[in-house]
């Protein structure tokens, strides 16, 4: 975090380094392409790069799991790791390409992430690449991603965050340039706005970028509530905001609040939006002329855009940053880092005892699935590229040599078949069932790929705009794994799971031996696939999302009320539960202690290794308070804490309950602490009867009363 002498000392030089240009010049540097201003001494920057699981689209680069699955770690601390990995290349990247005079897009140090939307549907296209569903999960892990980008120098931005999409934005995605989002205070408050809370005011975060949709009302990128009142006024932002990319176009072309491009640029620059991901801010010039806009109000934007720039050093020698060099990226250490996050992130759903396998009783193993052998199932959007790829197929036959593997895609991942014979249908069911037929075991990869969820996009999902219609799996996956199974006549199957969402599961829960979710999970995900199908490392990875049974129980997708969302809200049962992951030993819960201070509650918890297999281990607390004005979730997680323990091994972990994870929302927004009872469960998941169901361990329970 900088130092407040130098931060004064950067917004004073900002300012006057603005007064110096012409208006003609201020002009040139309200787009995410600022022009150079050579008499200044002031260098070109493109405003645009991407980093929400590594360096992305700016050519090789570790290439980390998707967003989704950082989440699925439940380690806020191995996050800002991450992170920090991330700073470290993109820094290394940045200072190479400038000394070639390279600076173009996807080349500068403003990276646009982490998405810390609330993925509270599972329909929604975008959703692996945010943190999950939950808002204080999503806010540990996004402070800590923050953390990581943004550095520890007193005096220097490592790289500059930012949080996006602000605020009220899941989909639907085909309609999210006219879309108005209507939140309710209570959900604003209590379920989409603290993510974006927490990275301002404890992680301090250098930007936020302003959603495409409208909530209630008032378009994101030009919202008074949010921007003026909220972000500056409330929480004392202080550092520059972005739009989304064309979305400023979008007030005068989808939701007409406007009527021409000059008074959209006018619109969004009174609001506080500082710098145009798009065009429309070409139009300040003509906005100027009418009158729309102040020279004030650009110079207010400019002094915090370039305030930015100090704070990264762009205009400084001997910046320490500056001296890592350009091996620091992709280096050796960074895949390690990226093969354990892999690791971390996966999470088994089920398992009859037939994981891990044992190599030395395995004769063949037949491995099954479009997904096997997907280099784009690795990936997740945003990315950059890998230098070596790992698919699920190289990692099972780098693990236990290629002789040993029978491989048949068995089907493609989504697009029609042309084999008249029902039979076979997908053309390849013949090869897979010879594949498991002439095996011990079958390793069946099915799910999804970026070009399938994700944004407006992809032909295989131009129906949906990178949304789902429902939770099935596409093409003849389904099939596919149905058609093993049987032939299998009793041998092990396996199910892996390659998605960034939620997923209909329900026969594999019934028939398969075990299930385990890989999400996307980066350029080694094969590699950490099969070190947990081996056993080699015991998964421990938890669900940041609740995976469905069925998308009837929900309420209409453009519905943006919490009602019957989310594990908090829910009404019905859970496939899989949030915060639900198994593993390959078992833990014990005991001496559960409560003590009140001032103003917080600690709670302190014995957690030990009752099996014979090393394991990290996730616990997990849960708070409960019924108020007698409002309705409240279930439960809320608010307390998570990712440990490492060998066999007979336990460790005390203690949680700390600040004032913030204990208010209720009321139904006008505002957060209050209540008097009455509270009931804490710690444990390894929820409270639910379905967790118990599938874990065989209720959580420890305790009260407490607030006065």
């Amino acid at each position: 975090m900088i130092d407040q002498v130098y931060d004064k000392q950067y917004k004073e030089r900002a300012k006057e380094l603005v007064s110096q240009m012409t208006l003609e010049e201020k002009f040139t540097q309200m787009t995410y392409q600022s022009q150079a201003i050579p008499r200044l001494g002031i260098p070109a920057y493109n405003w645009w790069n991407e980093a929400l699981h590594g360096v992305a689209r700016a050519g090789v680069a570790t290439m980390f799991p998707q967003a989704i699955g950082l989440a699925a770690m439940f380690d806020d601390a191995f996050m800002e790791k991450i992170a920090d990995v991330i700073s470290t290349e993109g820094r290394a990247k940045y200072h190479a390409f400038s000394e070639l005079g390279d600076r173009a897009i996807y080349k500068g140090l403003t990276f646009w992430s982490p998405n810390v939307n609330i993925f509270r549907d599972p329909r929604w296209g975008r959703g692996h690449e945010t943190y999950g569903e939950d808002p204080y999960l999503t806010s540990r892990v996004g402070v800590a991603f923050v953390k990581g980008l943004q550095g520890d120098d007193p005096k220097y931005l490592k790289t500059a965050a930012c949080a996006k999409h602000y605020a009220v934005h899941s989909g639907p995605e085909k309609i999210r340039h006219e879309f108005d989002a209507q939140a309710s205070p209570k959900d604003m408050w209590e379920t989409y706005l603290p993510a974006f809370e927490a990275l301002v005011k404890e992680a301090k975060v250098e930007s936020v970028m302003g959603a495409y949709n409208r909530t209630n009302g008032e378009p994101c990128c030009g919202s008074k509530t949010l921007i003026k009142d909220i972000l500056r006024g409330q929480w004392v932002f202080d550092g520059h905001f972005v739009s989304d990319c064309w979305a400023i176009r979008d007030f005068h072309t989808g939701h007409h609040v406007t009527a021409t491009a000059p008074q959209s640029a006018a619109m969004a620059l009174e609001a506080g939006c500082d710098v145009n991901c798009g065009v429309v801010y070409l139009q300040l010039q003509i906005a100027y002329n009418e009158g729309l806009v102040t020279e004030e109000q650009i110079d207010q934007a400019l002094i915090r855009l370039y305030t930015t720039r100090m704070r990264l050093g762009l205009f400084d020698r001997d910046v320490p940053y500056a001296d890592i060099p350009y091996e620091a990226n992709n280096a050796p250490e960074h895949a390690e880092v990226n093969l354990e996050a892999s690791e971390k992130s996966m999470v088994l759903l089920k398992n009859n005892g037939v994981l891990p396998l044992n190599e030395a009783k395995i004769g063949k193993v037949a491995v099954i699935g479009p997904n096997a052998d997907n280099r784009v199932a690795l990936m997740g959007n945003y990315h950059g590229d890998a230098s070596r790829y790992t698919t699920i197929l190289e990692g099972i036959e780098d693990r236990i040599g290629a002789d040993k593997v029978i491989y048949a895609p068995g089907c493609k991942l989504w697009q029609p078949d042309t084999n008249p014979n029902p039979y076979f249908a997908g053309e390849g069911f013949a090869e897979a069932i010879l594949a498991v037929q002439h095996a011990d075991l079958a390793i069946v990869v099915l799910g999804l790929d970026e070009t399938l969820e994700g944004e407006e996009m992809h032909e295989s999902n131009s129906w949906g705009s990178g949304d789902k219609y429902g939770l099935e799996l596409p093409g003849h996956q389904e099939e596919l794994l149905e058609a093993v199974t049987k032939a299998a006549e009793g041998k092990p199957v396996i199910l892996l799971m390659m998605t960034g969402s939620s997923i209909d599961m329900a026969w594999a829960d019934e028939n398969v031996d075990a299930i385990l979710q890989t999400w996307y999970p980066g350029s080694r995900g094969g590699e950490a696939a099969a070190h947990i199908l081996f056993g080699d490392v015991s998964p421990a990875g938890r669900l940041p999302v609740t995976f469905y049974r069925s998308t009837e129980e929900l309420p209409e997708f453009t519905d943006y009320s919490m009602k019957g969302r989310t594990y908090r809200y829910m009404e019905q049962e859970a496939l899989y539960p949030f915060g639900y992951g198994l593993s390959y030993t078992t833990f014990q819960y005991e001496d559960l202690k409560i003590e009140k201070a001032e103003d917080t509650v600690e709670v302190e918890v014995c957690v030990a290794n009752t099996g014979s297999v090393a394991s990290d281990e996730v616990a997990e607390l849960y708070l409960q308070h019924e108020s007698p004005n409002t309705a409240t979730p279930r439960w809320s997680l608010k307390g998570f804490k990712r440990l490492h323990l060998a066999p007979g091994e336990s460790q005390r972990v203690c949680f700390v309950l600040r004032p913030q994870d204990l208010w209720t929302v009321q139904d006008d927004g505002s957060r209050i602490l209540e008097p009455g009872r509270y009931t804490i469960y710690v444990g390894g998941g929820q409270p639910d009867a379905r967790t118990l169901a599938l874990s065989g361990q209720a959580p420890l329970t305790a009260e407490f009363y607030m006065d």
